[in-house]
């Protein structure tokens, strides 16, 4: 089975952990939109529950967040008409996967993955299995699909890296061309947004100041007031690209500005190149609030009705399993599982 044999077909997915930004919106949301509406991939998006327990959540917020982040993947222009929306633990396939990418992974790879080290830091021992085998999961999660791009930032390119090794050990242990070696789509002006605090730091919502970060449950008047109080310099905005070295938060206001008007940094310098920041912050925020207060909005009318959510997961967790199911159970057979 060469490469070129696997439908093309896109997975991506984000952890249900709570407070959607618009770093999670334009590096990842606006791009799963970008590739549903392309047309030449099927699409499946997911709500990775099982990878956000890997650190402990209170189950009534976890349930909650599930539900704000397929309102958040539904407002933003995914469609459960043409894409496959889920939640992972509705799925068992990648559960199940996964326990055999447990076998197939070494244990050095996985003391490789600078996320690991990241997130446990120094109390490494008192860390779940599950953080320390999250790529096996993650691996599982594309590949249960037979996925062929997932479309990822640069902290999960390791991540990616990792789904490719097992695939190729899988594929080789097994003398198959079973599972294919996954491509990363890894593009946009805005696939890493910044603190709008610090422009060195990524925007996060674990940052302690709400004013560093816009989340996706923002008002029209939280937004424009976030922008305008955004850190800045006091110099003007070059015309050139290179202008931008050494000035994060201008870099990060102008990739923001690109990410949210479907232009490249160098369209947007050689529009705005020259123009104070309290000229350019106005605009950005007029912007801003164009493209994320309707999304605000229909986030609150869907969590309104959090039934209706259910059944749209539910639906595609139907769907999914019409994909994930024959895959599994061909990879028992390779295996050597028997009765499945």
């Amino acid at each position: 089975m060469t490469q070129s044999n696997f439908t093309p077909r896109v997975f991506s997915g984000i952890q249900p952990s709570g407070g959607l930004t618009l770093g999670n919106y334009l590096g990842a949301i606006k791009r799963f939109v970008d590739m549903q509406n392309v047309g030449d991939f099927e699409t499946v998006y997911c709500m990775v529950d099982l990878h956000a327990i890997t650190v402990w959540q209170d189950p009534e917020k976890l349930r909650h967040n599930t539900r704000e982040l397929a309102a958040g993947f539904i407002a933003s222009g995914i469609s459960p008409e043409k894409s496959i929306l889920i939640n992972q633990s509705a799925v068992p396939e990648h559960a199940q996967l996964a326990w055999i990418f447990n076998c197939v992974a070494r244990m050095g790879w996985m003391g490789r993955m600078t996320q690991f080290k990241d997130k446990a830091g120094k109390n490494a021992e008192n860390s779940s299995l599950g953080l320390f085998g999250y790529p096996a999961l993650m691996a599982a999660d594309i590949l249960v699909y037979h996925a062929t791009h997932v479309p990822v930032g640069e902290d999960q390119k390791q991540h990616l890296e990792l789904t490719r090794d097992i695939a190729t050990k899988f594929n080789h242990d097994y003398g198959v061309d079973f599972f294919p070696l996954t491509e990363p789509v890894i593009e946009g002006a805005a696939t890493r947004v910044m603190s709008l605090r610090d422009g060195s730091k990524k925007m996060s919502k674990s940052d302690p100041s709400d004013a560093s970060r816009i989340n996706m449950t923002d008002d029209a008047d939280t937004i424009a007031k976030k922008i305008r109080k955004a850190k800045t310099d006091p110099d003007a905005l070059p015309s050139e690209i290179e202008g931008l070295k050494d000035r994060p938060e201008a870099r990060n206001l102008v990739n923001i500005y690109a990410g949210l008007n479907d232009q490249t940094v160098e369209q947007v310098l050689a529009d705005v190149g020259g123009q104070q920041f309290g000229t350019f912050k106005p605009a950005l925020a007029e912007l801003a609030v164009a493209k994320l207060a309707p999304i605000s909005s229909d986030m609150a009318r869907l969590m309104s009705d959090p039934t209706e959510i259910d059944r749209l997961l539910a639906k595609g967790a139907l769907q999914a399993r019409e994909i994930t199911a024959p895959i599994l159970k061909k990879t028992y057979e390779i295996v050597g599982l028997v009765g499945n």
